[in-house]
């Protein structure tokens, strides 16, 4: 059977109106026009919103980074049986050493995935916490007072769109990430008094 007998299979008239069909799929150039004022319009109403999503997923993955990095520093130090200080370094990046011999376990850098993140400790100016061999809140080598909480923020979004978040640190070890603007009976929340360094 040649190519030719497979294409008399439809009648001259029908195969007519399927090469018409076929002809007339494509767009004109008014509806084309159309589609692309419909998309810059969609794309003008949800850039601000994408905007936001995305500071506040940098807040998120700072505050997640950050949480990782001080229950790395405490099972170390628990595994190990000897102090592990974390020390925050630009913005969001820190890293988790050994106090006594200042062998780095790891670190990690602001800019991975935050770095428009804005961290700022309490108290003021404190930049490193140092957790024991039982896994509780030691002294700093350096004598230096220990982080007990940090706040994580955006400032290039407003206040009212941003989900900051705040990471406790408490003198048994114990390290949460919570969230200052939620209900106190949501589980996320910093507690019935929001610490003063998470406001």
């Amino acid at each position: 059977m040649d190519g030719c007998s497979q294409c008399r299979l439809l009648g001259a008239a029908q195969g007519r109106d399927v090469l018409v069909a076929m002809k007339s799929a494509g767009f004109t150039l008014i509806e084309l026009m159309i589609t692309i004022v419909i998309l810059a319009i969609l794309l003008y109403v949800a850039l601000p919103n994408f905007a936001v999503w995305m500071q506040n997923t940098q807040i998120r993955t700072a505050g997640e980074a950050i949480l990782n990095g001080m229950q790395l520093a405490r099972t170390e130090a628990i595994r190990r049986n000897v102090n592990v200080e974390l020390r925050m370094d630009v913005s969001s990046g820190w890293t988790a050493r050994v106090a006594g011999t200042g062998e780095v376990i790891q670190s990690r850098l602001a800019g991975e995935g935050s770095a428009a993140a804005m961290v700022t400790t309490t108290p003021a100016g404190a930049q490193t916490v140092t957790f024991n061999s039982f896994g509780s809140v030691g002294t700093n080598a350096d004598g230096t007072a220990a982080i007990t909480e940090i706040k994580i923020d955006s400032p290039a979004i407003s206040a009212a769109d941003s989900r900051e978040l705040c990471i406790l640190v408490r003198a048994g070890g114990n390290v949460r990430m919570c969230d200052p603007q939620v209900a106190v009976t949501d589980t996320r929340t910093c507690g019935a008094a929001v610490p003063a360094g998470c406001l």
